[in-house]
């Protein structure tokens, strides 16, 4: 019998969400766009790019995605 001392599932795959279409806004009112386009919610709230760049969760007030 083998056991691993990695887990299975790693935990932060499950709280992370990516979007192919989506808007980051950087005010309530959405006079600031961040970012046009695929996203990627990591499981610490940063929001990655596909340019590799990482949005700050303090800079980033809402997502909306299609």
């Amino acid at each position: 019998m083998v056991i691993s001392s990695e887990p299975a599932v790693d935990p932060a795959d499950l709280l992370e969400r990516a979007y192919d279409d989506a808007i980051v806004y950087g005010d309530i009112d959405g006079e600031t766009v961040l970012h046009e386009g695929p996203v990627r919610i990591l499981a610490n709230g940063w929001v990655e790019l596909p340019t590799d760049r990482l949005l700050s969760p303090d800079a980033v007030h809402h997502i909306d995605t299609q």
